[in-house]
């Protein structure tokens, strides 16, 4: 017996399509003006903002796939899993600028580099308001998926940059600091790492198909006892097929002579109201049968 599905990707292609325009938009005016300056640290905001690019075009892609896989035959989940492929990636890109944004900055430190602190003011301020404008339209659609989320975290973390940018060029032009701009580059790095780490982590806790976090398999099981008429339950699963679509299966036992309608009726509406799973499939099988609990995965 299965329910339907709640959530998944809905339609963000409106929003991040907006902010893939005004990302790739800017992309180019930073990359220059990081190269004519010499700044490290609009160089790591300009990096921030390509990973931002990249990863906004690899999420537009994954929703554009995965509605339009819905109707082939061969993919009876579609193409969801794309969208949680995109946010691995974008997390590895992340993952990737940072570190070498750490590693020049520890060269520059030990020998700073002059740097033309009126260009990276302008270009700063530029970036921020561009930055603001994404972060924006994504905010709104963050919390309905794991792949908007991680192009809201990657703007959130070029908005961050923009701000160290012009401190950076604050600092050096006016207070003559000149181991200001690898210090803020550096602390923009440092600022992307664990919010890397936690958008990877969760990719791939979905992509091995652990259970959600936060759900306990023992107390689901336990419930799923509870039903009259259920004897035993057995090769429970439970996992997450993206993001706010979690998927069960549930082999349930009853005597031989119980009626099984009530029973999947009541699993269901279980699964649905006290642990927010819709898509639910279980074999009834009555105490006589043998062979299903031999499973061993």
């Amino acid at each position: 017996m299965t329910g339907g599905a709640r959530g998944g990707n809905g339609d963000h292609r409106g929003p991040l399509l907006g902010a893939f325009v005004l990302v790739v938009g800017f992309m180019a005016v930073e990359v220059v003006a990081a190269i004519a300056t010499g700044s490290l640290a609009l160089l790591s905001d300009a990096g921030h903002m390509a990973t931002d690019a990249l990863g906004l075009g690899m999420a537009l892609a994954a929703v554009l796939a995965a509605s339009r896989a819905k109707s082939e035959p061969g993919r009876t989940f579609g193409l969801y899993r794309l969208e949680i492929l995109a946010a691995l990636g974008n997390a590895l890109l992340l993952f990737a600028v940072s570190g070498y944004v750490l590693w020049e900055s520890v060269s520059r430190i030990r020998a700073p580099v002059e740097v033309g602190t009126g260009a990276m003011i302008v270009v700063g301020t530029a970036g921020l308001a561009v930055n603001l404008a994404a972060w924006s339209i994504l905010r709104r659609r963050a919390a309905s998926s794991i792949n908007v989320e991680g192009a809201r975290l990657e703007v959130l973390a070029d908005l961050l940059g923009s701000a160290g940018v012009i401190g950076a060029a604050l600092l050096d032009g006016y207070a003559g600091w000149d181991r200001a701009d690898p210090v803020f580059a550096a602390a923009i790095g440092l600022f992307i790492l664990p919010r890397a780490w936690r958008l990877g982590r969760r990719a791939l806790r979905i992509l091995v198909q652990a259970a959600p976090e936060g759900l306990d398999l023992d107390d689901v099981a336990a419930r799923l006892e509870q039903i009259g008429g259920v004897l035993d339950v057995h090769d429970l699963h439970v996992w997450t097929l993206t993001s706010h679509m979690d998927v069960a299966s549930a082999h349930l036992v009853i005597a031989d002579d119980a009626p099984s309608h009530p029973v999947l009726d009541e699993a269901r509406a279980i699964l649905s109201a006290e642990h927010g799973i819709d898509h639910a499939t279980f074999q009834i099988e009555p105490r006589s049968h043998a062979g299903c609990a031999d499973v061993g995965w």
